[in-house]
């Protein structure tokens, strides 16, 4: 496909996010970055995929910033940026924003509802890397603070619909209870996450009522005398 548009898939490896994100197995994360890929494949839009190994920065705003001003100086006049930790981001998403960066909307915002975004497409020309390098990343702030830089610079925004992505253990119950199509393998992957997280809440709790129940009885002990 000849396109002004690239996709840019910042995403770490597996076994990187792994360790970043120690509450999820690496499988789960493998299944994340396959689903990912597959989505961006069926769009036939050019994308790269920047990991670990090939970002640069001290810091996510430095290291992110410099992929995207990469992606750039490839000669793409429009980039459409996601993560891998999005289980609900479907092709139809990339080719919404595809779209409106084609018919010349200025920026293009998926957000997450953390108050971040899942994705975010942006034309070279409204680019700053300065202003990017300034931005709160990793907040809840991030979301509002673009939103209101793109009113002050009178850009068009168009925004899709709000995802949830995988930042903490509450966020897979989310995911899972909106009812939204998740393929199975991740589903499975986080059904068992969650499975497994209430068989060790019930075992700690028995454990803490035995216990509590056996010093009661203790004549001896402390907590019989309070």
């Amino acid at each position: 496909m000849n396109s002004n548009t690239a996709i840019l898939i910042f995403a770490n490896s597996a076994q990187k996010d792994a360790e970043l994100k120690s509450f999820l197995s690496k499988d789960v994360f493998f299944e994340l970055n396959n689903q990912t890929l597959k989505a961006v494949e069926k769009t036939g839009i050019p994308y790269f995929h920047i990991s670990e190994n090939q970002q640069i920065g001290n810091c996510f705003g430095e290291r992110f910033t410099n992929a995207i001003e990469s992606i750039f100086s490839k000669g793409f006049k429009n980039v459409i940026t996601i993560g891998n930790d999005t289980p609900h981001l479907k092709t139809k998403h990339l080719f919404a924003a595809f779209h409106q960066l084609e018919k010349n909307n200025d920026v293009v915002l998926g957000p997450s509802k953390d108050g971040g975004f899942y994705l975010m497409g942006i034309q070279k020309k409204h680019f700053c890397k300065e202003v990017f390098l300034n931005l709160p990343w990793q907040t809840n702030r991030l979301n509002s603070r673009i939103i209101a830089i793109a009113k002050t610079k009178k850009l068009q925004t168009f925004f899709l619909e709000s995802l949830t992505d995988i930042d903490k253990k509450e966020d897979i119950s989310t995911i899972i209870a909106s009812f939204k199509h998740i393929p199975f393998a991740i589903l499975t992957l986080l059904l068992h996450y969650l499975f497994q997280e209430k068989r060790v809440l019930f075992f700690n709790n028995r454990t803490y009522l035995q216990l509590f129940s056996s010093q009661n009885f203790n004549k001896g002990s402390p907590l019989a005398c309070m």
